[in-house]
């Protein structure tokens, strides 16, 4: 297989499949807003601002993945893959959010369940369309066992990406901006057994989380994309 092989992305060839799908994340996107500004009006207050930022960053990986759709060279693809498996942990960790519910709280505990529910699903509804479009991407580029691999690889590794988010307050990017220091403190927290075990917990979790939300699009995709039997000759 010749190292520079062109193949046309899913976005590239099938570009207007897409367009059903990004329609209704802009419709997501518009409902999560909306409900932030309707806890404005309720209570005068700028809390839960910060989901707005968490859910730019659940999508960083939606457009590292569209790009690295639409290109032909490997070497650029692997430098967005890189990119896009940094951010992809930005997608389940919303969920943590969770940990600022207060039943004592401005606005209704319900209204703030639903606020957090919204901007929680669909930040992982933006992780799993970056996932399935990475996993056709190596598919194409290299073998179904690799894309694959690449998705079994991926869900834990943002596991873990979401214990670092929440627990050491680390960001994707302080992976290139301060390697030394994120890795001291890995070492760090994996040579105490209470942090180890809580990392673990953690990285299983939320890996799993995504393994089973990814296994569930992966199969509804299948079962959309299954050959219709014909109808039997009338007799």
């Amino acid at each position: 297989m010749p190292a520079d092989r062109t193949v046309g992305g899913p976005a590239a060839r099938h570009g207007r499949r897409w367009w059903p799908l990004l329609a209704a994340l802009g419709l997501a996107l518009l409902w999560c807003l909306g409900l932030l500004v309707v806890r404005w009006r309720l209570t005068n207050h700028l809390r839960y601002t910060f989901l707005m930022w968490n859910l730019f960053l659940a999508a960083v990986p939606l457009g590292l993945a569209f790009g690295l759709s639409c290109v032909r060279q490997r070497l650029i693809g692997v430098g967005l893959l890189t990119g896009w498996l940094l951010f992809l942990p930005n997608a389940p960790y919303v969920f943590t959010d969770f940990i600022h519910l207060s039943p004592y709280g401005r606005a209704p505990m319900w209204f703030d369940v639903l606020l957090l529910a919204s901007f929680a699903l669909t930040a992982l509804w933006l992780g799993l369309v970056s996932l399935h479009l990475v996993h056709e991407w190596v598919e194409q580029h290299f073998s179904p066992l690799a894309g694959w691999g690449v998705v079994l690889l991926a869900c834990p590794l943002s596991g873990f990406g979401v214990y670092l988010g929440r627990f050491g307050r680390w960001n994707s990017w302080d992976v290139l901006h301060r390697p030394v220091a994120l890795l001291a403190d890995v070492v760090a927290q994996l040579s105490t057994p209470a942090d180890a075990l809580r990392i673990g917990a953690v990285t299983f979790g939320f890996g799993g989380l995504l393994v089973v939300a990814y296994l569930i699009w992966w199969a509804q995709g299948a079962w959309q994309r299954r050959p219709v039997p014909s109808a039997p000759p009338s007799q």
